[in-house]
């Protein structure tokens, strides 16, 4: 973590604060909390099928996810999802909806459920070097296990609409 305090630079110390060792200033008392990063994804589907696509960079480089990536200070998740598609796929989408949140330890992923033109194709770029519409039956390797529970929910609501 940090070694030097962002506000006054001087060497934090290891301090009980809250049950917890954290980094504390002993000049200034400024305390570093590791916050978790958040990211947003979006679970496009069309014909039954899920928009993947393949990574072209680590984490999960040669594996497969949804569009999405990391939410930038400020942004608010939705815009953040919809921009990652966008930049990832070349497709705008609509009518997202909070699907799922999950949280592996370090990165809280917010998974939106959303839709694109029957007509678009995802034309992969940023850090997807390919894409394709998978169907349930079909599931590549996946990059993050994070993604397991928003595709059982999806699964589950098309099944009780009778698929779609």
């Amino acid at each position: 973590m940090i070694q030097f305090c962002p506000q006054c630079a001087t060497r934090v110390q290891q301090r009980l604060f809250e049950g917890k060792l954290r980094p504390t200033c002993p000049a200034c008392g400024y305390i570093a909390f590791a916050d978790p990063k958040v990211a947003a994804t979006v679970l496009l589907e069309r014909a039954g099928k899920l928009l993947f696509i393949r990574r072209a960079i680590d984490p999960g480089r040669g594996r497969w996810c949804f569009p999405g990536g990391y939410v930038d200070f400020g942004e608010d998740p939705l815009l953040a999802a919809e921009r990652e598609c966008r930049e990832e796929t070349g497709l705008e989408v609509v009518d997202l909806e909070l699907l799922d949140v999950t949280f592996d330890g370090r990165v809280i992923v917010i998974t939106y459920l959303g839709h694109v033109a029957v007509e678009a194709e995802a034309q992969p770029g940023d850090d997807a070097d390919f894409a394709a519409w998978l169907g349930p039956q079909e599931l590549p390797p996946l990059a993050f296990r994070t993604m397991l529970r928003p595709i059982e929910l999806w699964q589950k609501r098309a099944q009780s609409t009778g698929g779609e």
